[in-house]
């Protein structure tokens, strides 16, 4: 078995800039993953993993044969270049490197009835993190990006959404594209905004249904509101007109489900 105990090996120094750039993950199509939790889930997810670092005084080589079956490197590390590699407080001992998936609106794969999540423009990894989570939670057919601030997998995103990046079917495109895509598929599409809009509840989200949402700070794009079925809005009764994006999401989302009988 490999071994690496020096945080200047260059392979080392490779995987700190995928934890740090996504131009170095874009480049090479890979990207790390932490925890046991996470790698499980990325598996189950269809992610190739290449190579499994692990310190040994936190995890087994037979723990890593039994969570990946799939052929793989593995590298034991010490202290020093687990510390450099990890991202979190909590240590789990276990990293690994798995290769991207493409992120085309062609590759998804939909129910006959779907309930899909459009997010427009989203930039904090937290509030992706967080839309995901629900999403997974609601167990969507899939979340679409419009216009995407941020690296799908920057490691923050990967943190915060706990694994759900890799449970959920995600793909990215412009705006033009996802409407349009919307549109070819003949699924209703419903725009969360304060313009010209009706209360959420009062809409059928019990046929093929794409709810969308954009920015706390600018809310969507006007072509969302002029091509949407229909515009909607969460009435509120406080002194302010927005609330986490991820919160309306939610809101949104569980009530597409109960109307369809969860």
């Amino acid at each position: 078995m490999k071994q690496i105990t020096s945080v200047q090996n260059p392979f080392i120094k490779s995987l700190v800039l995928l934890q740090e750039k996504a131009k170095a993950r874009k480049q090479t199509g890979t990207f790390l993953i932490e925890g046991q939790r996470e790698i499980s889930l990325a598996i189950k997810g269809g992610y190739e993993i290449e190579t499994v670092l692990f310190l040994p005084e936190l995890v087994s080589e037979s723990e890593i044969n039994k969570l990946i079956q799939n052929p793989f490197q593995i590298i034991e590390i010490n202290k020093e270049v687990y510390q450099k590699l990890a991202y979190r407080d909590t240590t789990e001992g276990i990293l690994a490197v798995a290769k991207t998936k493409s992120l085309k609106l062609s590759d998804l794969k939909l129910s006959d009835n779907p309930l899909i999540l459009v997010v427009e423009s989203l930039e904090k990894p937290g509030n992706i993190g967080a839309v995901l989570r629900t999403a997974d939670a609601a167990n969507l057919d899939a979340v679409l990006i419009a216009n995407p601030k941020s690296d799908l997998y920057n490691p923050n995103i990967v943190r915060s959404s706990v694994g759900c990046l890799f449970t959920n079917q995600i793909a990215t495109g412009t705006s033009e594209e996802i409407i349009a895509f919307l549109k070819e598929k003949k699924i209703n599409f419903y725009s969360a905004t304060l313009q010209n809009s009706t209360s959420y509840h009062t809409q059928n989200f019990t046929t093929p249904t794409a709810l969308v949402v954009g920015t706390e700070a600018t809310g969507l794009t006007q072509q969302w509101r002029d091509e949407a079925t229909q515009n909607i809005i969460i009435p509120m009764q406080g002194e302010i007109d927005s609330m986490n994006v991820s919160v309306a999401a939610a809101i949104l989302i569980f009530e597409a489900k109960r109307q369809r009988g969860f």
